[in-house]
């Protein structure tokens, strides 16, 4: 399987999870679980193939670091920003963020690996 299909099937294993983790949740924090999850995936996708482009090449730790200020900067916006604004419980809001930005590093990093191992 090549690198973007590994991806892309990780991407969608992650998000099938999510899905169900909303639809599972308790009724007063389903919103606040699906928003985590999906805010994660919207910045995380172009993120981790941002990011396993880059392997390899002299912009290679610009862009790593950059990626984790950008998922930083989505953390901390969520938290004093959204749960605010739409009255969300920010807890709820955050674990399930930082939860669905971890699987999708390790999809990444598993890409990663796959894609660029010396034991092809």
């Amino acid at each position: 399987m090549s690198g973007r299909r590994g991806y892309l099937l990780g991407l969608l294993v992650v998000g099938l999870i999510g899905a169900v983790a909303a639809v599972m949740a308790p009724p007063r924090s389903r919103e606040e679980v699906g928003a985590g999850v999906l805010l994660a995936l919207l910045v995380q996708a172009p993120l981790g193939w941002w990011t396993l482009r880059s392997i390899g090449t002299e912009t290679f730790q610009l862009v790593w670091v950059s990626g984790m200020i950008i998922r930083l900067g989505v953390v901390a916006l969520a938290a004093v920003g959204l749960a605010r604004v739409y009255h969300w419980d920010a807890a709820a809001l955050l674990v399930t963020l930082v939860a669905t930005l971890l699987a999708l590093l390790l999809v990444e990093a598993a890409t990663a690996v796959r894609e660029h191992s010396r034991l092809k």
